[in-house]
C-alpha cells in the first residue's frame, strides 16, 4: 500500500464523484443513510450504554457506506447488508473494527468531557442525549466557548479515522496503524481536503439558502421541514457517498472485493 499525494483540485473531483455515484441509486443511498442514520438514533436512546455502543458502530457504518459506493460505481446495487459489510469480512478484521470502534467512542467521549469543563455538560447533554436547547443555552458564552472547542478536537479525531475503516476492512491494516496513516494521508493531501471540505460547505449553505428562498416566494414557513428534511438527507448520503472516493485516490493500492 503506497500513500498518494493529490492535487488542491481533486477535492472538487471527489464532491463531483460522490454525487454523480449518489445518482447512479439515490433511493438506495438514499435508503441506506436513513438505516443508518435511524440505527445510530434508537441506540442513542437505550440509557447509559446507549450512546457509547452507538459511537462505537459509526466507523462500521460509515465503512458501509464507503462499500456501497463501490458496488455502485460498478453499476451494480447496493443492498442493505453492505452496512454491516464491517462485520462480514472474517474473525480478524471483525475483531480489528471493533478495536476502532471502541477507540472511537472514547475519543469521542473524552473530547466532550473536555468541553463540559467550560459548561458544566451542556453542550454535551445537548448533542449525546438530545438536551433542550433554547435561544437562551445558546447565547451562553459557556455554552457557545464549549462547542467552538469541542469542534476544534474533532477535527483531529476525525483525521484519525477518516480512511482508519477502509484500511482495516480491505487491507487488514491494524487499528493503530489505519488511525497513523489515515491522519498521514489527510495532511499529506491537506489542500484536496480543504478544498473538499469548502465546496461540501457550500453546496449545503446553497441548498439550505435556496430552500429559504423557495419558502419565503410562496409564503409557507411549515413548508421547509417538508422541503428542508429529504433534501437534506439526500445531502448527507451524497456527502458519505464521496468518502470512498478520497480514500481510493490518497492509496494506490487496489480494494478487496466487498463481502
Amino acid at each position: 500500500m503506497k500513500l498518494q499525494i493529490v492535487p488542491a483540485r481533486q477535492g472538487v473531483v471527489w464532491f463531483q464523484q460522490g454525487v454523480r455515484t449518489f445518482m447512479k441509486q439515490p433511493l438506495a443511498f438514499t435508503g441506506l443513510f436513513f438505516m443508518f442514520m435511524a440505527a445510530i438514533s434508537l441506540l442513542s436512546l437505550l440509557p447509559v450504554i446507549g450512546t457509547p455502543i452507538a459511537l462505537a458502530l459509526l466507523p462500521a457504518a460509515t465503512l458501509g457506506l464507503m462499500a456501497a459506493t463501490e458496488i455502485a460505481d460498478k453499476g451494480q446495487f447496493p443492498m442493505p447488508q453492505v452496512l454491516i459489510a464491517g462485520f462480514r469480512a472474517g474473525k480478524e478484521r471483525l475483531q480489528s473494527m471493533v478495536v476502532l470502534g471502541v477507540l472511537y467512542a472514547v475519543g469521542f467521549i473524552l473530547l466532550m468531557g473536555i468541553s463540559a469543563t467550560i459548561d458544566g455538560g451542556q453542550f454535551a447533554r445537548v448533542y449525546l442525549m438530545g438536551g433542550e436547547l433554547s435561544p437562551e443555552v445558546v447565547l451562553q458564552g459557556d455554552f457557545q466557548t464549549a462547542a467552538l472547542v469541542a469542534m476544534v478536537l474533532y477535527l483531529p479525531l476525525s483525521l484519525l479515522f477518516w480512511h482508519a475503516p477502509a484500511l482495516v476492512h480491505w487491507h487488514g491494516i491494524s487499528p493503530v496503524k489505519s488511525l497513523f496513516f489515515s491522519a498521514v494521508a489527510c495532511l499529506r493531501n491537506f489542500w484536496a481536503f480543504t478544498v473538499f471540505g469548502m465546496v461540501w460547505m457550500a453546496a449545503f449553505l446553497g441548498v439550505a439558502t435556496g430552500v429559504a428562498i423557495v419558502v419565503s416566494v410562496l409564503g409557507n414557513v411549515e413548508l421547509i421541514n417538508a422541503i428542508l428534511f429529504p433534501l437534506g438527507l439526500a445531502m448527507a448520503a451524497m456527502f458519505f457517498t464521496s468518502f470512498y472516493f478520497t480514500y481510493r485516490d490518497c492509496f494506490d493500492t487496489p480494494t478487496e472485493e466487498t463481502p
